[in-house]
């Protein structure tokens, strides 16, 4: 292995100091997977962590797993692992957390950089394959770290806060959106459920009483249980209501009773009054039966 940092003063950097301050070199690799490391640099350190990601990588080949392809974006600001199709960012290595980058001489596709993770604090070895650009891969990413050097002593030291202070407010907003996304999930789970409660409790969804049926020529059956006043007229107005009959019978002013022809009979005359009747309509019939 080989510290890219340790480069001789004579030595030329291969790109401008413009294109890694102010937009990025891009490269395509295989990214092999990133695993933990006890030290934060070390040629023994990043050879181990090689060895192991190299052999994981072998057991998912043979299970025809394939090696992901990645866009590595490389500036003065830190090294973006994307995925090379959709451009989602994957992985962002800020600068200042990047503490070895080597590419190994034994196999010249394979270079790799330990950086510490913002939210563990554990130092993190990153492992990649490149068939051409490994080794200029590491001396992109030793530019940028000469160039940031120069503008953390031209500045003071500010410009290397403000990025921090940058990086921890994306860091706050991502946070923010993702806890934004989850309530807004919440909420829409939550208006389906009132929805369906209301649904469920709402008069439509009661039972109706059923209209009575009609007989062949539209009439209402008659129900000696069912009340005259509780079924409507055709015309939509309410029959008067029927009087209920006393039990006792009522009279007039001069103490007679009145006159009820439903109970009316042969037995409510005195016998000499309805003799006389009977004869009148005798006569009566005799007498239509001559004419």
């Amino acid at each position: 292995m080989n510290r890219a940092f340790s480069r001789k003063k004579d030595k030329t950097w291969m790109h401008t100091p413009e294109a890694l301050s102010k937009h990025f070199i891009p490269y395509n690799a295989k990214f092999l997977g990133s695993t933990e490391v006890e030290q934060p640099k070390g040629t023994e350190v990043v050879r181990d962590a090689v060895r192991k990601l190299k052999f994981a990588r072998h057991i998912k080949k043979s299970e025809g797993q394939k090696i992901p392809k990645v866009e590595l974006q490389i500036s003065i600001y830190g090294v973006k692992i994307l995925e090379p199709k959709t451009k989602e960012v994957q992985h962002n290595c800020q600068l200042h957390r990047i503490s070895f980058c080597a590419d190994d001489k034994t196999d010249k596709r394979i270079f790799t950089f330990i950086c510490k993770d913002s939210e563990s604090n554990k130092h993190l070895c990153y492992v990649f394959d490149s068939e051409k650009c490994a080794e200029e891969i590491t001396l992109t990413i030793g530019q940028a770290f000469d160039l940031a050097y120069r503008k953390f002593l031209e500045s003071g030291g500010k410009d290397v806060e403000t990025r921090k202070q940058i990086a921890g407010l994306q860091k706050r907003i991502q946070d923010l959106e993702t806890e934004n996304m989850e309530l807004k999930s919440k909420v829409h789970d939550l208006e389906n459920k009132l929805r369906i409660t209301q649904v469920s409790t709402s008069p439509a969804g009661s039972v109706t009483p059923k209209s009575p049926s009609t007989d062949i020529f539209d009439m209402i059956p008659f129900s000696p249980i069912s009340h005259q006043s509780s079924i409507p007229a055709r015309n939509g107005t309410q029959p008067p209501p029927v009087p209920s009959r006393s039990a006792e019978i009522k009279r007039d002013l001069f103490g007679a009773e009145p006159f009820d022809p439903f109970n009316c009979g042969a037995g409510d005359f005195p016998p000499d009054i309805q003799s006389k009747l009977d004869e009148m309509q005798r006569q009566r019939w005799r007498g239509s039966k001559w004419d």
